[in-house]
């Protein structure tokens, strides 16, 4: 068999590639979605309406047609099934035939240059919307699943980013087209089409990963805080990936977890806290700081920690009592930890080393002694803070 799998653009008939025209008349089988046949109805082929990967194999080995194109929207290789079926296909060597994509059709249509966009499938999936938007000039969101336009713009909304330009692309390439733009808060309540895409301008993004934000930039409270220099070497010291899954035990003001936040933009932080106080806390910074991949438990750590994701990157703040269960649990689902410990007291130092040494884990013991200047009156004075043991797990 001769197979092709062949991108069609937008529309499929207008915005179609002289190569893709070409594999579509020589295929003895046209393959794809309804919305994908439809444009080839006049070329009378034989069809095969279908788009799970499995069942389309099936058909083929099953019929064994002389050649079959399968159709794609837009591009093969921008958010595609044809990744997946090519590897399932790859006895047959079938050819893949680029098409038009939407983020480049729609910003030919806006005048845009789109080299330094971000793109994020929303397209039967979750994302991060906002640590997106926040950390990119141009972002554009591939829709068609639970989330929609108005979703996204009443986020941005709700993280005080309603001044974002939007550009909502409803049904590109068919005749109903429409393509709207505005500020985020100006669309909060539109109602979309199923066949949506979505461009962010955010000029003020931001440039640089956030680290060691001094501490009078987070709400506080009366609830205490990992101080920036501690946080900072902790955090660094977590090798926290793009798409890390952190747990943050005993949050607190959600100051660590901001921080795990804005290096895994799009992974996920979750946030264990007790105090009600401090819950309140770690939803207000996470709105000031854009950051939409912190997820907030509140409860007791040894209550909570059974519901929450399997974690590449552990630190804990604060145990409340509990710390042998919380590294237990947590080694147990993922042996490849990274994993550290704060302890301001000794007894607290003791009980983490050896809750290490009964599990097997090496430790690396540091601690961080912070002096910083206040005045009074004419004179600088020093000011020590408390000293801080960083108890980190050694990875082989």
């Amino acid at each position: 068999m001769k197979i092709y799998i062949v991108g069609i653009g937008m529309e499929g008939v207008k915005t179609l590639t002289k190569d893709a025209e070409k594999a579509v008349c020589e295929a003895e089988v046209l393959i794809g979605a309804e919305r994908m046949l439809a444009p080839f109805s006049a070329y009378c082929k034989t069809e095969f309406m279908e788009y799970r990967s499995e069942e389309i194999v099936r058909y083929l080995e099953g019929n064994k047609p002389s050649s079959a194109a399968v159709l794609m929207s837009g591009d093969c290789g921008f958010f595609s099934g044809a990744k997946r079926l090519s590897e399932q296909l790859s006895e047959y060597a079938p050819e893949i035939i680029c098409g038009i994509s939407s983020p480049v059709y729609l910003c030919a249509k806006l005048g845009k240059d789109w080299s330094d966009c971000c793109f994020v499938s929303l397209h039967g999936k979750k994302a991060n919307i906002v640590r997106n938007v926040k950390t990119h000039r141009n972002t554009f969101f591939l829709l068609g699943g639970d989330i929609t336009a108005a979703d996204i713009c009443r986020r941005l909304c709700t993280y005080d980013m309603g001044d974002i330009i939007v550009h909502i692309g409803e049904d590109l390439g068919y005749e109903n087209e429409r393509i709207s733009s505005g500020k985020a808060c100006e669309f909060a309540d539109i109602t979309t089409s199923g066949l949506c895409v979505m461009l962010c301008e955010n000029g003020g993004y931001e440039k640089a990963v956030l680290s060691g934000i001094p501490d009078d930039l987070f709400i506080r409270g009366s609830v205490p805080m990992t101080k920036s220099e501690v946080r900072t070497v902790t955090v660094a010291g977590l090798g926290i990936c793009d798409d890390s899954v952190c747990w943050d035990i005993g949050s607190g003001t959600g100051s660590v977890a901001v921080e795990m936040a804005v290096r895994c933009g799009n992974g996920l932080v979750c946030a264990v806290e007790k105090n009600s106080e401090a819950v309140e806390l770690i939803e207000k910074n996470r709105i000031r700081f854009g950051c939409d991949n912190i997820e907030i438990y509140s409860g007791n750590s040894a209550d909570v920690i059974d519901d929450l994701p399997v974690p590449d990157v552990v630190f804990v703040g604060g145990s409340g009592g509990q710390l042998f269960d919380i590294i237990d649990k947590a080694y147990s689902i993922n042996r490849n930890i990274r994993l550290t410990v704060t302890a301001v007291s000794l007894e607290t130092l003791s009980e983490c080393t050896a809750i290490f040494d009964k599990l097997g884990l090496e430790a690396e013991i540091t601690q961080i002694a912070v002096t910083r200047t206040r005045k009074v009156g004419k004179h600088t004075m020093l000011s020590a803070e408390n000293p801080v043991y960083i108890i980190k797990r050694k990875q082989l």
